[in-house]
């Protein structure tokens, strides 16, 4: 089973968060500020913060421009995920993704049935990687965003979690570009 190595020394990650609404302000962001308190306690550093519109197009910019800062190590989304006509955020960051950790979605799920039955199928969470970036795309909720963080993430970007971790891999995510 998965646990901390305390002999490791703790290595902070650089996370931008992106709450995608058409109606919500960054002032009426309650899953940005979850995920914020919850990456601040964990001793990552908030390397920004935005909101944008339901638009694919848009979604899909914030991500590649968060992508290409190297002061960026991982991109959070949350919101538009569901099954309606204006989710399109997981359309925006397959858009980017250079390959989907496809199993982020089946763990998310597991999770999300522990606490809200089977309505976790309707969410479409996702995660992937782009240009040496992780990416998650969360739902809108506080609870969802509560339990992606406390039960995947929190623990995939320690480097300390062990057997494997997300952090331990950063340097060999983008070694494709290197080759050439």
């Amino acid at each position: 089973m998965s646990r901390i190595d305390e002999s490791k020394t703790f290595m902070p990650v650089r996370i931008a968060l992106l709450a995608v609404s058409d109606t919500r302000s960054l002032a009426e962001d309650k899953s940005g500020d979850v995920l914020e308190a919850r990456i601040r306690a964990a001793g990552h550093v908030l390397a920004d913060r935005k909101i944008c519109r339901d638009e694919r197009a848009e979604i899909a910019d914030h991500l590649r421009a968060w992508c290409a800062n190297p002061d960026i190590d991982v991109v959070i989304s949350t919101g538009g995920t569901g099954l309606t006509g204006r989710d399109v955020t997981v359309e925006a960051h397959r858009d980017v993704y250079e390959k989907e950790i496809e199993a982020f979605a089946t763990v998310f799920t597991m999770v999300s049935y522990q606490k809200i039955g089977t309505s976790a199928v309707q969410s479409r969470a996702t995660g992937g990687v782009a240009n040496g970036t992780y990416l998650f795309a969360l739902p809108g909720s506080s609870g969802a965003c509560k339990d992606a963080w406390d039960e995947i993430l929190q623990l995939q970007l320690d480097y300390r979690h062990l057997p494997c971790n997300f952090v331990e891999i950063f340097p060999r995510l983008d070694e494709h570009q290197r080759r050439k």
